[in-house]
């Protein structure tokens, strides 16, 4: 998954639980500037960063390993 993609299921889901980027930047601890950065697509966020993210949103990361041949 890319970062946009990434970024745009993020802030999706923030606005479909009402949560505007300020409170969800407080919630969540992680700078209004970082998290502006996600939801655009031109932050990289670290795993740790990610996680917490994810958790206040009631999302999951899932791996899936594709078989090259």
């Amino acid at each position: 998954m890319n970062q946009k993609k990434l970024g745009k299921i993020i802030r999706e889901r923030r606005k479909s639980l009402g949560i505007n980027q300020q409170s969800f930047s407080e919630l969540s601890e992680i700078s209004h500037h970082t998290l502006s950065d996600i939801e655009s697509g031109k932050g990289n966020p670290t795993f740790a960063v990610l996680t917490k993210i994810l958790d206040i949103l009631g999302l999951e990361i899932e791996i899936q390993i594709k078989n090259k041949g």
